[in-house]
């Protein structure tokens, strides 16, 4: 019989919608998202970098995001989050953190369950911790502040 571990990790998210080489890639759409306040009905692709720090530039790859989040909430900004954490470095290379839940984007913290991983995570549950570090409502680019709380 083994003994759970549980372990926190902090990564910084980058939703880079913008530019020349973006890394999440809306996909779909209802006829009334673009005339929604919440953007309702969108569904967005992505492949974000993770990094161990806010700067996108400065800080250490730590490894992807990859998934889908879908724009569920009709009157609230909120999203369905369906993504793996990739890591790609470090002592956790190669495993990966299942992510998926509820994400109202304003909320100063946003929790989300851990439904499972791979590697050094198979049979993870916890729960992760979302707070936006930085937004730019012109593009859209976000920076956000992931804590993870894993028992495996």
């Amino acid at each position: 019989e083994t003994t759970a571990t549980t372990t926190h990790i902090k990564v910084y998210w980058h939703d880079v919608v913008s530019g020349p080489s973006p890394t999440a890639v809306q996909v779909a759409r209802a006829a009334t998202t673009n005339s929604s306040a919440s953007f309702f009905g969108a569904v967005v692709v992505i492949d974000d970098p993770l990094t161990s720090g806010p700067d996108l530039n400065a800080s250490s790859p730590v490894g992807r995001a990859q998934g889908t989040y879908v724009s569920a909430g009709k009157d609230t900004v909120a999203l369905l989050m369906n993504m793996n954490f990739v890591f790609q470095s470090g002592r956790y290379n190669g495993s990966t953190v299942a992510i998926m839940g509820r994400n109202e984007v304003f909320a100063a913290v946003r929790e989300m369950a851990v439904v499972g991983g791979t590697g050094v995570f198979r049979w993870a549950r916890g729960y992760a911790q979302a707070r936006t570090h930085t937004l730019d409502m012109k593009t859209g680019d976000a920076t956000v502040e992931y804590n993870l709380y894993i028992n495996h």
